[in-house]
C-alpha cells in the first residue's frame, strides 16, 4: 500500500486515519508518483477534495467541493472524512472514534456544554460531522457527567503534586516507559542516590510553591513502581513529602502498589504512615500463562492476597487495572479477569485498551495482536459489565498505535472518582512533577506550559541542578498570571 498526498500537507491527519485501519502497517508517503496496486490517494485540486482508495481489487473514489475560500482545518477535515468512509466501506471495518485522533475527546463534549449546546445537537455533530458511534457518544457523556463535582471544585492557584518512582522489578513487554527494572545490579544500585536528589527535589519544589500562594489539593506517586524500591527508601520519599509539603487541604493522596510481587506488609505500612489515602494493586490480567508472556514475575493469586493484605491493613480505596489485549489472552480469558476483578470490589477499576509502542520490547519482537479489533470486544463487554456493577466511567483518554482505536477509562463505584485523575486529564489544574520523567504543567489564563524533568536517572543526576534551574519558570508564570489578575 503506497500514500499519496497531492496538493496539501496533512501527512500527520492521513496517516492517523489510515492507521486506524491498519494499526500495525507502515506504508511509504509520497508527493508525486503514478498510482498503482494497493494505494491511497489523497487530493486537493481546482476547489475539490478527493481521495481514491485501491485496495485487493477493490476502487472507490469520493470528492467533495470545498468553499470559494477554504482554510487549512476544511481542507484537512474534508480529506479525512471522505479517507474514513472509503476505508469503511473497502475493509469492512468500522473504527468507534470515527475521524476523532485526540487523545482527550471529552474536552470536545465539555466545551459544547459550556457554550450552551444542547446535548442533541452535540449527539448529531459527533455522529454525522465526527462519524463517532452512538456507544462512544454516550461513553463521552456520562464520562463528562460524572466528572461535574470535581471540575466545579476547583480553584485558582490550586495544585497537585506528581512523584516519579521509575523503578520496576521488571519490566513489562507491553511498557514504553522510562522505568529501570531492578532486576538488573547497576538499576539496584542506584536507587538510594535518585531517592536521595529526589528528596531535594520535592522540598525545592514546596519553596516555589509556597512562594507564589499554590495550595495542594492532591498527591498521586507513580512510575514505574513506587512499591518497588525498599521500605526504608519509600519512606524517605513520604516523609519529604509530609514535612515540605501542608497536606491539610489535600483531598487525595495516591500510591501506586502495581506490581503483587512489591505488596508485603511493610511496605503497606510506610503507605499508610504517609498519609496516603489511595493505592492501585494493578493485575492487568488474573491468568498466569498471560502473566508469565508479559515479564511479570507473580501469579493472579498473589495478586488476590496483595488486595486482601491492602483490605486487612485498613486500605479503602483501591485502584486495579486491567488491559485488554495482551498477547496470548482472547476474550473469554479477558472476561475471567473482568470477573475475578469485580468480585474483589475495589473501588476503582481502570481499563485500559494495549497500545503497542515503539519503545515497548512487544513492539520490537512483533508479538502484537493478530486481530486487532478482538479487543473491541473486551472493552465492550467491559463497559457493559462494570456499569451493571454500580461502576461509572468517570475519566478517559486516548493514544497513539491501539488496536481497535480504543481507549483508556476509569471506571469508579459512586463517590469513589479519583481527583487528580480528573484534573490531570482534563488539564484543569497545575501539576507540579518532581522526579526523571516528571512533567510540571502549569495551568492559567495564559493557557498550559509544560517543563519536563529528563526522562533516565543517569541523567536526572548528572543534569539535576538543570531541572531546578527550570523551575524558575513556575514563578514567571505565575508572576505574569498575578498581573493579569492585579
Amino acid at each position: 500500500m503506497t500514500v499519496f498526498l497531492l496538493g496539501h500537507s496533512f501527512r500527520y491527519e492521513i496517516e492517523n486515519i489510515v492507521r486506524l485501519f491498519f494499526p500495525f502497517s507502515h506504508f511509504p508517503y509520497l508527493t508525486e508518483g503514478t498510482p498503482q496496486g494497493d494505494y491511497i490517494l489523497t487530493e486537493i485540486s481546482g476547489g475539490q477534495a478527493k481521495v481514491t482508495v485501491s485496495f485487493q481489487g477493490k476502487r472507490e473514489t469520493s470528492q467533495k467541493a470545498l468553499s470559494p475560500a477554504p482554510d487549512k482545518g476544511e481542507q484537512e477535515m474534508a480529506l479525512c472524512r471522505l479517507l474514513f468512509a472509503l476505508l469503511e466501506s473497502i475493509t469492512g471495518i468500522h473504527p468507534a472514534w470515527g475521524v476523532i485522533t485526540g487523545v482527550r475527546p471529552v474536552k470536545l463534549f465539555t466545551s459544547r456544554i459550556r457554550k450552551g449546546q444542547p446535548r442533541d445537537e452535540i449527539r448529531k455533530e459527533f455522529s454525522e460531522d465526527w462519524m463517532v458511534s452512538d456507544e462512544k457518544i454516550d461513553l463521552c457523556l456520562e464520562t463528562m457527567d460524572a466528572q461535574q463535582p470535581i471540575i466545579q471544585s476547583v480553584r485558582e492557584k490550586e495544585f497537585s503534586l506528581y512523584l516519579s518512582i521509575p523503578y520496576c522489578p521488571t519490566r513489562c513487554s507491553y511498557c514504553s516507559f522510562v522505568s529501570q527494572a531492578i532486576a538488573l545490579k547497576k538499576n539496584r544500585e542506584g536507587i538510594p542516590a535518585y531517592v536521595e536528589h529526589l528528596v531535594k527535589e520535592i522540598y525545592f519544589t514546596a519553596e516555589i510553591a509556597k512562594r507564589n500562594g499554590l495550595t495542594l489539593r492532591s498527591v498521586y506517586m507513580g512510575g514505574g513502581t513506587p512499591t518497588a524500591i525498599s521500605p526504608s527508601l519509600l519512606k524517605q520519599v513520604t516523609d519529604a513529602v509530609k514535612e515540605a509539603f501542608s497536606l491539610t487541604g489535600a483531598v487525595e493522596y495516591t500510591i501506586e502498589a502495581g506490581r503483587a510481587d512489591t505488596v508485603t506488609k511493610e511496605i503497606l505500612s510506610v503507605i499508610r504512615q504517609s498519609g496516603a489515602t489511595r493505592i492501585s494493586i494493578n493485575p492487568q490480567t488474573f491468568r498466569d500463562d498471560v502473566l508469565e508472556r508479559i515479564g511479570r514475575r507473580h501469579t493472579g493469586a498473589q495478586v488476590e492476597e496483595a488486595f486482601f493484605l491492602a483490605r486487612e491493613m485498613g486500605f479503602s480505596s483501591i485502584n486495579m487495572d486491567l488491559i485488554a489485549g495482551l498477547p496470548g489472552d482472547d476474550f473469554d480469558g479477558f472476561c475471567q479477569s473482568l470477573e475475578k476483578a469485580v468480585s474483589l470490589n475495589p473501588e476503582n477499576i481502570t481499563v485500559h485498551a494495549l497500545t503497542v509502542k515503539r519503545g515497548a520490547d512487544l513492539y520490537a519482537g512483533g508479538e502484537y495482536p493478530l486481530d486487532p479489533f478482538v479487543p473491541q470486544r473486551m472493552v465492550q463487554e467491559a463497559y457493559r459489565r462494570l456499569k451493571e456493577e454500580g461502576y461509572l466511567p468517570y475519566y478517559l483518554y486516548r493514544q497513539k498505535n491501539t488496536p481497535g482505536n480504543l481507549e483508556n477509562v476509569g471506571y469508579a463505584k459512586p463517590g469513589q472518582i479519583s481527583y487528580y485523575n480528573i484534573v490531570m486529564m482534563e488539564e484543569l489544574q497545575t501539576v507540579l512533577g518532581v522526579g526523571a520523567n516528571a512533567v510540571t504543567k502549569l495551568v492559567g489564563e495564559k493557557g498550559i506550559v509544560r517543563i519536563y524533568n529528563y526522562k533516565y536517572p543517569d541523567e536526572y543526576f548528572s543534569r539535576f541542578s538543570d531541572i531546578l534551574a527550570k523551575k524558575k519558570e513556575i514563578d514567571i508564570f505565575y508572576g505574569e498570571e498575578a498581573k493579569k489578575n492585579g
